[in-house]
């Protein structure tokens, strides 16, 4: 995966966090709730009320609605982790991870590089660029943060803290880690309780409706992130790093008090992995549906929209994590399949 590749050729109108579930999620609930009339297909992602389940349901509905060979089911998980035990215990078929998660698959780090069965990918779902912002005036970059500023690299046990942690790791000399829920940055901004948090821009499109909150409590600078910190961050295969136009922000009704003219993040790629055995022709048959009935899905959720286009299905592809063979196939024959990718061996 080239950490330059990038969502921006993948853009739609700008979008607030009130269109990233529309009135379809009401719907799809009613359509994960019929009759179990085909093989099971259980979809973990996250915790509910969260954008990534509820746009899980809409696929789900979609699926559902348009074929009969499928029962598409949208489950809560806690996480990753969580994810993937259910794909080791069998209690689901298909869940998302994200690319920090996939790298310690991948180079067998920890408890989840030390799996029993073989993870494949099925289809990329959205990417989550995250960069940091303060209220702080002697802020302006990452570069002055120091040891006794206060940072909140998201609420410590998420599973972006990681990945951000490892990020300031490169790019300060220290600071007092503080574990501040999205939601409560912006007042504990405006309290003198947190110097510098963690913002997100959901698909390189939407704001999530707590970032508004926060630009519109305080007066939010977008920290800027020097030219040895960018190559640092790029040189790490541990990192995805991506960028958009700070411009991008400042197009809404809450804007940031300063931004850079281009932001820098480090980005988390959320795809959809099976077992690599899961049946051939349940994941082809799913991959055919929601391909053919892809202009449906922003109905159920704006966040789905990228997935009009054809390319998103495998952008960001994980190093060293191949494909599930119907799905391998699949690309082939819709024509965005690389070489550079891998097809997992056939059960």
């Amino acid at each position: 995966m080239d950490p330059q590749s990038s969502s921006q050729s993948v853009r739609m109108s700008r979008r607030s966090v009130l269109g990233a579930v529309g009135a379809g999620a009401t719907a799809a609930l009613a359509g994960c709730s019929g009759g179990q009339d085909g093989d099971p297909l259980r979809m973990r992602t996250s915790t509910e009320g969260t954008t990534a389940y509820a746009a899980n349901q809409g696929i789900a509905a979609v699926i559902n609605e348009h074929t009969d060979e499928i029962f598409a089911e949208a489950q809560t998980s806690p996480g990753t982790e969580a994810n993937l035990g259910a794909l080791s215990n069998e209690e689901a078929e298909m869940v998302y991870l994200q690319n920090w998660s996939a790298h310690e698959i991948a180079q067998g780090i920890g408890q989840i590089g030390d799996l029993d069965f073989q993870v494949a990918q099925v289809f990329h779902y959205y990417d989550l660029p995250w960069f940091f912002c303060t209220a702080t005036d002697d802020i302006e970059s990452l570069s002055d943060i120091e040891s006794d500023h206060s940072v909140s690299p998201t609420p410590e046990g998420s599973g972006t803290a990681p990945a951000l942690e490892h990020a300031l790791d490169i790019a300060t000399d220290g600071y007092e880690r503080q574990s501040i829920t999205y939601g409560e940055q912006g007042s504990a901004m405006q309290e003198g309780r947190l110097d510098v948090g963690a913002g997100t821009y959901l698909n390189f499109d939407i704001e999530p409706g707590w970032l508004q909150e926060m630009m519109s409590t305080v007066d939010l600078t977008i920290l800027d992130v020097e030219d040895g910190t960018v190559d640092a961050w790029e040189d790490d295969d541990r990192l995805l790093i991506e960028s958009f136009p700070g411009s991008d922000l400042e197009a809404g009704e809450a804007t940031p008090a300063a931004v850079p003219e281009t932001v820098y993040c480090p980005t988390f790629a959320y795809n959809f992995v099976s077992r690599a055995d899961l049946d051939y022709d349940l994941v082809y048959e799913f991959l055919t549906v929601m391909h053919e009935h892809r202009m449906e899905l922003e109905e159920y959720s704006a966040v789905l929209a990228s997935l009009e286009d054809e390319a998103f299905w495998v952008e960001n592809a994980y190093d060293d994590i191949p494909f599930h063979p119907a799905a391998a196939d699949f690309y082939e024959e819709i024509g965005v399949w690389s070489d550079e990718f891998e097809r997992a061996d056939e059960s």
